[in-house]
C-alpha cells in the first residue's frame, strides 16, 4: 500500500512537470516610443496596443524622451496637456530628453509627477546634494525575470538648454558630461547585482557626433552589460542595428522615428530577443479612456487655435525630398519667412534663427493660429543683441560646420547672404542689407551690426553660445510666434505670396 502511494504520488508529480514544461512560457513584450514631440493623438494607439497584447504576454510600455514639446499642445499648455494624457497610458518607464529641458527643471518635475510612472535618469545630478534627481534604473518583474531600464539623457542638453540648469547664476544641475560612461558603466553594475537578467538603457542619446563625445554607439562600445538601447534624440529609424560592446558581446540600437511614425516592438521569449518598428497607421487598436482625454483635449485646443492667421500660396518647408530636415542643412523658404518676420518687425540689422527651433513645415492653405504654434511651439521670445561682423562671421562658420549632417543651431538669416564651403568649413562673401539702400554690402568686421534672434540663442542653447556674452539691446516679452502672427497679418496682409516659393539664396553652398 505504501509502494502504491509513492508510485502514485511520483506519478502525479511527473504529469505535473510534463504539463508545466509543455505550457510555454509568456513572452515579454516591451512597446516603446521616442520623440513623439506633441504628437498626442498617438498615444491612444499606443496603449490600444498594449491592451491587445497583454492578455497573452507581459507587457511594459516605455519612453526614450521628448515628449513635452515640439508641437501645438505642448506650446499653449506648456506640456500639461501632453501630461495629462501620457498619465492615461499607464508607462512603465520613461527616460528625459532634451526637450524636458525646455522649462526650468522644477516645472518638468511637477509635469513628471502629474503623469505618475517611474521616471529614470541616470545622469542628472543635483550639485547641492551630490545626488541623483530620479532614479539611475527602474527594475521590473515579468514573471520570474528582472528588467533593468537605465535612463540616459545626451549630456548635449547643457548646451542646448543651459538655463533649466540654473538657480540664478549658480548652476545647481549637471548632465556628468565628462565621467558619463563610468557613470553608465557603474549603474549597469548596480542593476545586474539586484538581479537584473536584463538591461535596457532608455537613451535620448542620437547617433550622430557632437561636441560631448557621447552618442549611443558610442555608449555601446565602451561598456559592458547593457543588451539593448532603445534610443531617441536624433529622429532616426533604426528597427535594430547591431553594436558590439568592449567584451566583443552584440548590443542592439533601436530608434522609432519621431511624432509616432512607428511603435517599436521587442520581444524577449525562451531567452531570444526580437525587434521590430510597426507603422503606427497599421495599429488599428485604441484605448478608450487614452482615446477619451485625447479627444476632450484636441476639443480645447480648436477652440484656442482654429483662428485663421493667414493664406500661403505656398507649401512653406522644413524638409527635403528625402524627408530630412532641410532647415537643419541648408536654406528654406520657412526659414527665410521666418527670420524675416524677425527682421522687419524688430529693425533690426540681420535676424537669425536656429533651424532646430523651426519645428513642422505646412501645406499651401489656410494657416491657423494653431499651425503658427506648429512651426514655432517654444516658450521663446525675441531679442535683439549686438556683435560685430567678425562675430558674425564666427557665427556662421560655425553653426555651418557640421554640413552634411543636421544641426539644430544651422542657421536660418534675413539681412545677410553668404557662401559655405563644406570641404574647408569656411564660409565667404558675407554680405549685410544696407536698409537705406536696398543693396548687399560687404560685411566689415569691426562694425557693430544689430541682430533679431530668440533668447534661446542669447542666454545659452543656440548657436553654441556664440551670442551669449553679447551686449542685449532689446529683451522682448513677446513669444516669437506671435511676433511671427504679427509679420503675417500685419505686413503680408494676412498672404504668404509667391516671394516665398523658393528659398531666396541667401545661404549658398559649395563643396
Amino acid at each position: 500500500m505504501k509502494n502504491t502511494l509513492i508510485y502514485g504520488t511520483l506519478a502525479i508529480m511527473l504529469v505535473l512537470s510534463m504539463v508545466a514544461w509543455a505550457v510555454p512560457k509568456k513572452s515579454i513584450v516591451i512597446l516603446y516610443e521616442n520623440d513623439v514631440h506633441c504628437a498626442i493623438d498617438g498615444y491612444q494607439t499606443l496603449a490600444g496596443l498594449r491592451d491587445a497584447i497583454a492578455d497573452t504576454a507581459y507587457v511594459a510600455v516605455t519612453s526614450s524622451g521628448d515628449f513635452v514639446q515640439g508641437g501645438t499642445a505642448g506650446a499653449i499648455s506648456r506640456g500639461q496637456y501632453v501630461a495629462d494624457i501620457m498619465r492615461t497610458v499607464g508607462y512603465d518607464a520613461i527616460a528625459l530628453g532634451n526637450h524636458e529641458f525646455d522649462y526650468p527643471v522644477a516645472h518638468t518635475a511637477s509635469l513628471l509627477k502629474f503623469i505618475g510612472a517611474p521616471i529614470t535618469c541616470a545622469n542628472l545630478y543635483d550639485r547641492r546634494t551630490h545626488a541623483c534627481v530620479y532614479a539611475p534604473y527602474v527594475m521590473k518583474k515579468f514573471g520570474r525575470t528582472k528588467i533593468a531600464f537605465v535612463g540616459a539623457t545626451t549630456p548635449g542638453t547643457f548646451y542646448t538648454e543651459t538655463g533649466a540648469f540654473f538657480l540664478g547664476d549658480e548652476q545647481v544641475y549637471d548632465l556628468r558630461e565628462k565621467e558619463f560612461f563610468d557613470l553608465m558603466q557603474r549603474t549597469v553594475n548596480q542593476a545586474r547585482k539586484k538581479g537584473a537578467k536584463y538591461v535596457i538603457v532608455l537613451g535620448h542619446l542620437g547617433e550622430d557626433p557632437d561636441r560631448t563625445g557621447v552618442n549611443s554607439h558610442e555608449l555601446a562600445k565602451r561598456t559592458t552589460g547593457i543588451d539593448v538601447i532603445l534610443d531617441g534624440h536624433t529622429h532616426s529609424v533604426i528597427a535594430h542595428d547591431t553594436v558590439y560592446n568592449a567584451a566583443g558581446k552584440p548590443v542592439v540600437i533601436s530608434e522609432t522615428g519621431t511624432k509616432f511614425a512607428h511603435i517599436g516592438k521587442m520581444m524577449i521569449r525562451n531567452g531570444r530577443m526580437t525587434h521590430e518598428l510597426i507603422p503606427f497607421r497599421t495599429v488599428a487598436e485604441r484605448n478608450a479612456l487614452t482615446k477619451a482625454v485625447t479627444d476632450s483635449i484636441n476639443l480645447l485646443m480648436r477652440e484656442k487655435t482654429q483662428r485663421v492667421v493667414c493664406h500661403s500660396d505656398v507649401k512653406l518647408r522644413i524638409l527635403n525630398e528625402k524627408g530630412d530636415q532641410e532647415v537643419r542643412l541648408a536654406e528654406t523658404n520657412l526659414g527665410d519667412l521666418v527670420t524675416d518676420a524677425y527682421r522687419i518687425i524688430s529693425g533690426a540689422d540681420i535676424s537669425l534663427a536656429n533651424g532646430g527651433g523651426i519645428r513642422t513645415e505646412k501645406h499651401a492653405g489656410d494657416l491657423t493660429y494653431g499651425d503658427i504654434a506648429d512651426i514655432l511651439p517654444y516658450d521663446n521670445n525675441l531679442w535683439i543683441v549686438e556683435a560685430t561682423g567678425q562675430r558674425i562671421i564666427d557665427l556662421l562658420q560655425k553653426n555651418t560646420s557640421f554640413i552634411p549632417v543636421e544641426d539644430g543651431s544651422f542657421p536660418q538669416v534675413s539681412g545677410i547672404r553668404f557662401t559655405v564651403h563644406t570641404a574647408t568649413k569656411t564660409v565667404s562673401d558675407v554680405e549685410v542689407l544696407n536698409k537705406e539702400t536696398g543693396a548687399y554690402e560687404p560685411i566689415d568686421p569691426a562694425r557693430t551690426y544689430s541682430i533679431a534672434t530668440i533668447d534661446y540663442c542669447v542666454t545659452g542653447g543656440g548657436f553654441y553660445d556664440m551670442l551669449k556674452d553679447c551686449k542685449v539691446l532689446y529683451r522682448g516679452d513677446v513669444l516669437y510666434r506671435d511676433i511671427f502672427v504679427q509679420f503675417l497679418e500685419n505686413n503680408l496682409g494676412g498672404r504668404i505670396s509667391n516671394d516665398y516659393l523658393e528659398p531666396q539664396g541667401r545661404i549658398r553652398i559649395k563643396e
